[in-house]
């Protein structure tokens, strides 16, 4: 029976080092350590280009190729013949190659040294077991298939928006045992994520932000594929690389009002998965822990199915909030305010909000608060629907795919988390109240 490359995959995370052979034009052989082999289908892999070496040499004089492998589960060894088609230096693929080399080189004491050049494309032209002992490979953590149908059926129960974000979260802990996590929300008119929900963390984080192409997170957003490390690297971390980001585009004064990112300062696995959903950028799922090369090929494989799933929710929940189910209802009487004044502050600039000098929202979501905070005071008025909210010429939505739905939720949660005596709640499809409880004092900046 033929051996299939998806079922070897532990054998390119590097644990055991490859060795690469070839031959030049006389047909002297020349043999290599590999640094690293990602998998791209079960018909071909590729291979970190970071030098021109002999090898290198070899590859473009066309020569043969062989692998040799071990898996690090079992000690079985494996034989792979190849043949080189093509360099790719950007992209998806070079993108999670290059992430990865980085946690290679930085476990090794490479940095600075290892740097991918591009990514060889091999096509398999044979993979053959060789004689030998091996040992029983152990068991899995769990059943990835039996946790992608839980999951499933639960995000199929949800009724909206801010209950499938809960449920999804509450999936990955339950079902598939991830302890630290964030899921963000892609901005699109401004070019960064913003964190709409997490779990593990001392503080939750909602609000915060990153720039598409910074990190691990803003790659993943950029090209559209998962980005995975199984080792601690400087270079892909956050607190250093999103200020430096940040700080590059122009915008450090942006950076006292800044939401602290959530996550682990010493994470040594990460991984960050896009949520699509017809052909759209809808947000990211990103993933850590402490231990080294925690998640695998396996892990991402169910990751990036779940996310599918979660992607199509998504949208049909944001674009179901656009229609209200049931006619608004009449306005009433909002209650009395007691209490010292909040004083709420709007910076027409980039529409952020400060609640008594501190720092709360900004952007659409912001924007948002301050139609929704000055139609009541000059109204009254405590009633609105996300339909009247996209027409609104005050909010300056940035187009169709605005994920007004998203930016609610993120506004009722960090709104939640500053119990200040402002507040939002859902009372139907595409419709919701708000709630003021202290006398306000409207500043506009």
């Amino acid at each position: 029976m033929s051996i299939r490359l998806e079922t070897i995959r532990e054998c390119f995370e590097g644990i055991i080092p490859g060795h690469i052979a070839t031959s030049d034009t006389e047909g002297i052989p020349n043999l290599a350590y590999l640094s690293q082999v990602q998998f791209v289908d079960n018909s071909h892999v590729a291979l970190s280009y970071q030098f021109f070496n002999r090898t290198r040499q070899n590859i473009l004089a066309d020569s043969p190729v062989r692998l040799l492998l071990t898996s690090h589960l079992t000690a079985a060894q494996y034989r792979l013949t190849l043949k080189y088609l093509r360099t790719e230096t950007a992209g998806p693929l070079f993108e999670q190659m290059r992430a990865k080399l980085a946690g290679i080189a930085s476990h090794t004491g490479m940095a600075g040294v290892f740097q991918l050049l591009g990514s060889d494309i091999y096509r398999i032209l044979a993979i053959e077991q060789v004689a030998g002992p091996t040992v029983a490979p152990p068991p899995p953590p769990l059943n990835y298939l039996t946790a992608l149908r839980r999951a499933t059926n639960r995000l199929a129960g949800c009724a909206n928006l801010e209950g499938l974000l809960e449920t999804a979260i509450a999936c990955l802990v339950d079902e598939f045992g991830i302890e630290q996590l964030m899921l963000l929300m892609h901005d699109e008119g401004r070019g960064r994520l913003y964190t709409l929900a997490s779990h593990g963390y001392p503080a939750s984080g909602i609000g915060s932000e990153i720039p598409v192409g910074a990190g691990v997170i803003g790659i993943c957003a950029r090209e559209r594929c998962p980005i995975r490390i199984g080792f601690m690297t400087s270079e892909y971390a956050y607190g250093r690389s999103v200020r430096a980001s940040i700080a590059a585009d122009g915008h450090g004064d942006a950076l006292e009002s800044a939401i602290p990112l959530p996550g682990l300062p010493e994470a040594a696995s990460q991984m960050a998965v896009p949520i699509t959903a017809a052909g759209r950028l809808l947000g990211v799922l990103y993933v850590e822990s402490l231990a080294d090369l925690h998640f695998g090929y396996d892990e991402e494989d169910a990751l990036v199915a779940f996310a599918a799933l979660l992607g199509l929710a998504m949208l049909h929940h944001q674009q179901a909030d656009d229609f209200e189910d049931e006619p608004a209802a009449s306005e009433e009487d909002s209650p009395p305010t007691g209490g010292p004044p909040l004083a709420v502050r709007h910076f027409a600039a980039n529409d952020s909000i400060f609640l008594d000098d501190d720092y709360l929202i900004k952007g659409v979501a912001g924007a948002i608060l301050w139609v929704l905070l000055t139609d009541f005071a000059e109204r009254r008025r405590t009633s609105f629907t996300n339909k009247g909210l996209r027409v609104d010429p005050r909010i300056r939505l940035p187009g169709v795919s605005d994920n007004l739905e998203a930016r609610l939720v993120l506004l009722q949660r960090r709104l939640e988390e500053r119990d200040t005596g402002i507040s939002l709640s859902k009372t139907g499809r595409g419709r919701f109240t708000l709630a003021v409880n202290r006398p306000l004092t409207l500043l506009e900046s």
